[in-house]
């Protein structure tokens, strides 16, 4: 035992929507409850960086975090908050250059010293390519803005970490322990090697100091801690042996986790805590590996948007476990362990084998269609095993029968954002547009736009285009003009994968309908809208071309329109949506109107997290058939397709 107690973990609670008045209003609610620090979550539109009025916008805006679009909103967002007495961590990637502008410009205004601000912007854009899909422009470009911005923060915000290397978001789309440890390792070099060349040497070991990790942690929580374990010594190493860091404050592995999203359930949602909990040891146990900054996600999660107090919920479980139990008076309670030790050396050596085969391939960012195709086919193994009952989900394909759950009754059991919002966000964004200084915004875009191009460090002149009054559409407009637009591969290879084995009966199904209809069943896979979570639509993809079926899928970020288009190019037998961020009643639909006026009458299926009476809406709407993270069996999902297309068939 410890003769002083540890300090607790930084509690944070992810949170953001609708607007920025309504955000603020529940970080200074959150903040009174006990919440030590500020995580902010975005809207898709700011996100990606578009205006709330953009089409691609429309459904979106305040949905899966607060929109941002310019200064005025930033004021509002931390209103009554002293941004010089708060640690916030800002879950932002492409426009993290963007966001980190409007805080400074906020800050200043709030008479702070900004070289006292604390906090971190996630800016790792190459996991967006890989999982998350809020990416503006290609590879190459974004890496040099990640860099641009820990290059400005060595110099004007010293305690600010400017990148937060994340590996959540590869766990969520399936990643193994081993290739989460490789991946964020592999992003890790790529951004120090880059940075290397823009700060001074003398401050090189401080700002690799600075880089910090966001992890996942699943319920395989003692395989989780030794995960953590191997981070730790891997970082240890590779600062010393790459980059010859001899401080040991330099090289310490310092990292902020949300425990995982992946694992929550629909079915039987208040299984959920239990998991969440479980999830919270594997970062807090081992005190050599443990995290700095814990966020858990809410138990209702896999129904729709948590109400806040869901979200205490999951913060009241930090403060007992923090302040009721006895843990932060141990030393590390793992130390000298043999099978710990053992599984922490055998997922260093799995971890180090697939980082020399990115190294080998160039580095992370050459390497991002194999990581993708890589990710795609870890994830197609986990849902097979959850199908053939391999791996245990319980109360999903073992222990189903359960007692009706009381905290999933009733019309308000999760949060709904206010359906006027994105209105009132567009109103307000007219208005700015209107009262500010045109020839300001155009001569602060200008010199944007010259940076760009030039090499010049992105900061300093987004800094300036916040103050001038530069709305996040506008700053996303000049970094496209720049450098250009990107597609990420998709993962999906079109052919065939030698997982087959028990389709025999789809396949033979999928066969026979496609001899009634004179060719081959073709499924048409869109993603509308910004949401970037792209799992699902490339699980369904995968599935249905290894039922032999024909597939097009051309990957995420399409309009209404997009889709129509591609129905009426590749004439599918059925249409899926996949729309994962609350906004699927207004794109679906458009989806609708669209193919109605186009004359198509091709049964269209959803999936995504749709509330029930949501669901109910859409298919008195024209919707064939609706799917939810309930749906695992995605041979049924494929049965299902064939009848549509049998229906089709029939009535030709």
């Amino acid at each position: 035992m410890q003769t002083q107690k540890d300090q607790p973990w930084l509690f944070r609670t992810y949170a953001g929507h609708s607007t920025a008045a309504a955000s603020n209003a529940l970080y200074r609610g959150n903040l009174a409850k006990g919440q030590t620090g500020l995580s902010v979550a975005f809207d898709l539109p700011t996100q990606t960086g578009y205006d709330s009025d953009h089409i691609l916008s429309r459904g979106e805006v305040g949905k899966v975090g607060v929109p941002v679009s310019h200064l005025g909103d930033m004021r509002s967002l931390f209103a009554d908050i002293p941004l010089n007495q708060m640690n916030t961590s800002m879950t932002i990637n492409a426009t993290a250059p963007w966001l980190l502008a409007l805080y400074v410009a906020v800050a200043e205004e709030q008479g702070a010293d900004i070289s006292t601000l604390q906090g971190t912007v996630q800016n790792d854009i190459i996991k967006e390519y890989l999982s998350r899909g809020t990416y503006i422009c290609p590879p190459a470009p974004s890496l040099r803005m990640i860099t641009d911005v820990a290059a400005y923060t060595a110099q004007a915000l010293p305690k600010w970490n400017p990148m937060n290397i994340c590996s959540y978001h590869l766990q969520e789309a399936g990643a193994t322990p081993e290739q989460e440890l490789a991946y964020a390792l592999a992003t890790a070099i790529a951004v120090l090697d880059d940075l290397r060349a823009k700060v001074p040497a003398k401050d090189f070991p401080a700002m690799v100091g600075r880089i910090s990790f966001f992890v996942n942690a699943g319920i395989r929580f003692v395989t989780e801690i030794c995960k953590m374990r191997a981070f730790v010594e891997m970082w240890d190493d590779l600062c010393q042996t790459r980059y010859g860091i001899t401080e040991e404050r330099h090289r310490r592995f310092r990292y902020g986790v949300q425990v995982n999203s992946l694992g929550l359930t629909e079915q039987q949602p208040e299984n959920n805590v239990a998991r969440i909990l479980i999830e919270m040891l594997a970062v807090t146990l081992s005190k050599n590996a443990r995290a700095r900054a814990v966020q858990l996600p809410a138990w209702n999660e896999a129904l729709g948007l948590p109400r806040p107090w869901d979200q205490q919920w999951s913060l009241r479980m930090q403060q007992i476990l923090a302040y009721e139990t006895d843990l932060l008076e141990y030393a590390d309670i793992f130390d000298d362990n043999p099978a710990i030790a053992a599984k922490v050396a055998a997922l260093k050596a799995s971890a180090l084998e697939e980082l020399a085969q990115i190294d080998a391939m160039g580095g992370a960012v050459a390497a991002i269609p194999h990581m993708k195709s890589r990710l795609v086919e870890a994830n197609s193994d986990r849902l097979g095993r959850i199908e053939r009952g391999e791996q245990v989900v319980v109360g999903v394909n073992r222990y189903r029968e359960a007692e009706p759950s009381p905290l999933t009754a009733g019309i308000d059991s999760i949060f709904t954002t206010d359906p006027a919002a994105e209105a009132d966000q567009i109103t307000r964004l007219h208005t700015w547009r209107v009262e500010r200084d045109g020839v300001a915004v155009n001569r602060a875009l200008l010199r944007l736009r010259e940076a760009a191009l030039s090499g010049e460090n992105i900061m300093p002149p987004s800094i300036a285009a916040a103050k001038a009054g530069v709305t996040t559409g506008e700053w996303g407009a000049a970094i496209r003009a720049a450098f250009g637009e990107y597609r990420a591969p998709t993962g999906v290879n079109p052919a065939a994968s030698n997982r087959t084995e028990g389709l025999e009966p789809i396949r033979a199904a999928v066969d026979l309908v496609s001899s009634r209809l004179g060719r081959r069943l073709k499924l048409l896979i869109g993603k509308p809208g910004l949401d970037g979570h792209s799992n699902g639509a490339e699980q369904i993809t995968a599935r249905a071309r290894d039922c032999g079926m024909a597939i097009h899928y051309d990957g995420i970020r399409h309009t209404p329109a997009d889709i129509v288009a591609q129905a009426l190019e590749e004439n599918p037998h059925v249409i899926g949506l996949s729309i994962l961020s609350g906004s699927h009643m207004p794109l679906v639909a458009d989806v609708l109107a669209g193919l109605r006026e186009a004359g198509l009458s091709t049964p269209l299926i959803i999936g995504g997290i749709i509330p029930e009476t949501d669901a109910q809406a859409m298919l008195a709407m024209g919707v064939a058939a609706i799917y939810t993270p309930k749906d695992f069996d995605l041979n049924r999902i494929m049965f299902d397709i064939v009848g549509l297309a049998e229906g089709k068939a029939e009535a030709a």
